[in-house]
């Protein structure tokens, strides 16, 4: 008998044993089934050994191991256990989160490689039976009853094709064929620049170990295009290349794109927005060794890759590259550690790097690699100017300079882009008589009014209502909407242009389309694009010379230390998007400040001139990346008990002298969410390791303390407080 080290998905900082009768040291990282109370769980079989701690009549025995995935290989788990000890959640939390969900359960997994696609006899029989309504059923069979298809091509038939093919798939219709390997080649889109070639040789130097490079280069620098190249080059070594990219809204063009350059590449994709099935097919082609590029969101960073040869992390600045619940870990920063695990160069890119990642490039930690021109030598940087909107206030949220813009892009028949951070018709509903305003019963926050669904919206926890009818407080009838969200906008531009062919691109818009690849090939055409942050990063529109911001100002209030370095890269990302091609760019962006430094340097695209100005003042003030920070942070619906858990908790701390700053309990910038309260208590510390220690000795007592009706959690290296 031996002994099974199993980590489960539990908020118990420890690893639990069970009884084996056939597992040797062989098994460790694979998953295992075992009892745990009245429910079966799956873990991790993390270290075999010939004792427990326990008795061994305390011991029940494990269910099954389950050998149909193959093991888990020690740097999967030397990840894991870094995650684990430097976010402070137990192993289990973090193994559990970074699997997809079905290896979560012991339910049949599919093949490691999904096949292409072909019609069965039955298949031909349901096509011919398949009523006329059944209209997108009817296409998916009849583009197979043609000839085997891929399923990157079977989705974009109709909406909701994967689901379709599940179906098929599982009545027995369509059949998969395991294709032929074939051997990756890279297609040159462009001869590089003279830039871009220096570029590319200064980063080729470090590919056969680890090493930090930050791809530091404006937009339209063609920073894509070397990493490509790179990726080439290892692929030609037959090791496998990993790429993280910040939103999902970019991986389909990306994934287009990586598919047209390396014909004959396996490229698989990772997000949380794939189908179950298909995601872990996926995971399993990488973990096999079979695909040569992953690429995905935050959660890619864990996928398993035998033959890895290269990191690339695209937007490395991205806020979204930080998991806000759960594990709350840095994709870039394990990015890092997995490339050091690995030994394999990792390469950051931006056009408007962290201060962390700057900081460390400038002072020589990273490998400081710039792009100063575009990579289309036609193509200069837009102009950026500043519409004083106390000289043109706006009428329907417009100053006439943008107006005038848009109407001479659409004589010309060229693009604009009208950005505005707010989803939305309306950000506030309020009675004018009173002054009562909506606020959501279960935030902090306002309710932001959906006209076109009559409904209105917490953006923060997701409660809907209906509209009232009349103020709660007074009765008026006359309720107004005040302020402006991207359908308010849409409406306004459709109104003052009806001949102008409008899109808007945002989260509403693509869950109400369902595609979001739709929506991108839509845009390609359309007039005026209205959108969020989400088409301010990584698009190309060939026609779009006029980029118009609206509401600027305000990331000028926060009181967030990184608000004005955000706000600055959310411009000059919008400011990115036009004249990316032989036509001349515009950016026009309206302003109550236009005064402000942070708008001077962005007129002058001086990002470096901005960000060390900005590492001053932290230097000053005290602020990452010249200190390091975590957020111990406790929810409850009470206020005073959340506060009373994390007073508690300082009196448990230990002593930490001069080098452990803890600041006294403080509400959240939201302190109400989905119901609860919540507050916080930030630490500092110049020593990481320093801080470190003290999370670790102070986590073992917080795991001790009753938390009755309150929730807490440790938050590193937080990004929003």
């Amino acid at each position: 008998m031996v002994i099974l080290r199993v980590a489960l998905d539990l908020p118990l900082p420890k690893l639990f044993d069970y009884r084996s009768e056939d597992a040797t040291r062989a098994d460790i990282g694979y998953r295992v089934l075992v009892p745990f109370g009245k429910r079966r769980l799956v873990g991790v079989i993390v270290n075999v050994v010939a004792q427990s701690e326990l008795a061994n009549s305390q011991l029940r025995p494990a269910e099954a191991i389950l050998r149909d995935v193959p093991r888990l290989e020690r740097d999967w788990l030397a990840l894991a256990e870094f995650c684990s000890s430097y976010y402070h959640r137990p192993l289990g939390e973090v193994t559990a989160a970074a699997l997809p969900p079905r290896l979560r359960t012991s339910r049949p997994v599919p093949p490691a490689v999904p096949p292409s696609y072909s019609l069965t006899a039955a298949g031909h029989n349901a096509l011919a039976a398949a009523p006329k309504r059944s209209k997108r059923l009817r296409a998916l069979l009849g583009r197979l009853a043609c000839g085997q298809a891929s399923r990157s091509e079977l989705a974009k038939l109709a909406r909701g094709a994967g689901r379709l093919l599940e179906k098929a798939l599982a009545s027995g219709w369509v059949a998969g064929i395991d294709p032929p390997r074939t051997e990756a080649r890279f297609a040159p889109a462009h001869e590089l620049t003279a830039e871009q070639r220096h570029a590319v040789q200064a980063l080729r130097v470090g590919q056969d170990r680890f090493g930090v490079s930050l791809l530091f280069g404006i937009t339209g620098s063609g920073k894509t295009e070397i990493y490509l190249q790179l990726i080439a080059e290892v692929l030609a070594r037959n090791r496998q290349a990993l790429v993280l990219v910040p939103e999902i809204a970019l991986t389909p063009a990306l994934e287009s794109a990586f598919r047209s350059r390396f014909p004959g590449a396996w490229v698989v994709v990772q997000t949380s927005a794939m189908a179950g099935l298909h995601r872990t097919a996926a995971w399993l082609q990488a973990h096999s060794g079979r695909a040569d590029i992953v690429l995905g969101t935050r959660l890619a960073v864990f996928t398993p890759l035998p033959r890895l040869g290269l990191i690339v992390v695209d937007e490395e600045q991205d806020m979204s590259f930080k998991q806000q619940e759960g594990v709350r870990y840095s994709a870039r920063d394990l990015a890092i550690t997995r490339a050091r695990t690995a030994n394999v160069p990792v390469v950051l890119c931006s056009a408007t790097p962290s201060l962390e990642t700057y900081h460390h490039a400038i002072t020589g930690k990273y490998q400081l690699v710039r792009l100063t021109q575009r990579a289309i030598e036609e193509a200069a940087l837009p102009v950026i100017r500043l519409v004083d909107t106390r000289t043109y206030p706006p009428r329907d949220g417009f100053a006439s300079p943008l107006l005038e813009a848009l109407a001479l892009r659409l004589a010309r028949g060229e693009q604009s882009l009208i950005f505005l951070n707010r989803r939305g018709y309306a950000p506030v509903l309020a009675c004018a008589a009173c002054g009562w305003v909506k606020g959501c019963g279960r935030c902090s926050a306002h309710m932001v009014v959906h006209l076109a669904e009559r409904r209105l919206r917490c953006h923060h926890c997701g409660l809907t209502e209906s509209i009232p009818r009349a103020c709660p407080e007074c009765g008026d009838p006359d309720l107004q909407a005040f302020g402006r969200g991207t359908q308010r906008v849409e409406a306004s531009l459709a109104n003052r242009f009806p001949q102008a062919r409008i899109l808007r691109l945002d989260r509403d818009a693509v869950g109400a389309k369902n595609r979001l690849e739709d929506l991108l090939e839509r845009a390609a055409s359309a007039d005026i694009l209205v959108g969020t942050q989400m088409l301010a990063k990584g698009h190309h529109f060939e026609r779009l010379t006029l980029a118009g911001v609206l509401n600027a100002d305000g990331g000028l209030y926060s009181g967030d230390y990184r608000a004005s370095e955000r706000t600055f890269s959310l411009l000059q990302q919008v400011a990115g998007r036009a004249g990316r091609a032989a036509l001349a760019g515009e950016v026009l962006i309206q302003t109550r400040y236009p005064g402000h430094a942070l708008y001077r340097s962005l007129v002058s695209h001086d990002f470096s001139g901005f960000a060390e100005t900005l590492l001053a003042e932290r230097r000053e003030a005290g602020f990452p990346p010249f200190v390091f920070e975590a957020a111990l942070r406790a929810e409850s619906p009470e206020a005073a008990r959340a506060i009373q858990f994390l007073e508690s908790a300082i009196a448990l701390a230990p002593p930490g002298g001069t080098s452990i700053t803890v600041f006294d309990p403080a509400p959240m910038s939201l302190a109400r969410l989905a119901g609860m309260e919540r507050a916080q208590v930030l630490l500092q510390s110049r020593s990481r390791p320093r801080l470190q220690a003290f999370l670790r000795e102070w986590t073992a007592a917080l795991y001790t303390m009753p938390a009755r009706a309150v929730r807490w959690h440790l938050d590193v290296d937080p990004q929003e407080f």
